[in-house]
């Protein structure tokens, strides 16, 4: 079974949305994407994406568009299999020729029924409601951070508030020339009791 790896574009106070909602402090997604080859290393061991219905809805509009094409990422991006966990939607269309695969019920369920289907990673962009279950639940084997250099002062972290205090080891983490950061951390080992 791959890794589960949820990625957030953040502030470098950590927070994944402004106080209004809006994510207008991420710099482009193109200059984020073209300053970080990690991330199409990282694609290279995805199998399947997976999108809550908010962050579906900001990834149809943009990546399966002529716009999108000049992005180093949005071959794999429109290529992979795509998953979406919504209660609601009735159906998810990817482009004019392609549709991602609904997920019904409990998204953590979800997830880890769709874990033991894919060959490779599974990523989750975004999707803020679906990543705080995933966190909760302790599925996250990789935590991705791209964070941007500003500072928002309030909004949504990235993570619940009641998730409470989990520890985190350091896999990599690279500077880019354009300021943002890209971290990767996995959970750390439980330490024994009589450690």
């Amino acid at each position: 079974m791959g890794k589960l790896i949820v990625e957030q574009i953040v502030s470098a106070d950590g927070y994944a949305q402004d106080a209004q909602g809006g994510i207008g402090f991420f710099t482009s997604a193109r200059e984020l994407n073209d300053a970080d080859p990690g991330q199409l290393r990282m694609l290279a061991s995805v199998g399947a994406i997976v999108l809550g219905r908010v962050t579906y809805a900001m990834f149809t509009d943009y990546w399966p568009t002529p716009a999108a094409k000049a992005e180093p990422v949005a071959g794999p991006i429109n290529a992979l299999p795509k998953f979406v966990v919504s209660s609601t939607l009735r159906a998810a269309p990817w482009g004019a020729d392609d549709a991602a695969e609904l997920l019904r019920g409990d998204g953590v369920a979800a997830v880890r029924a769709l874990r033991t289907r894919i060959t490779g990673d599974l990523i989750v962009w975004g999707s803020l409601t679906l990543s705080d279950a995933l966190l909760r639940a302790g599925e996250v084997d990789l935590l991705r951070l791209r964070t941007v250099p500003v500072l928002l002062g309030a909004g949504r972290s990235f993570t619940p508030a009641d998730l409470g205090e989990r520890r985190l080891e350091l896999v990599e983490s690279q500077a880019h020339a354009g300021g943002h950061v890209t971290s990767a951390y996995r959970p750390a080992r439980q330490q024994s009791a009589s450690a």
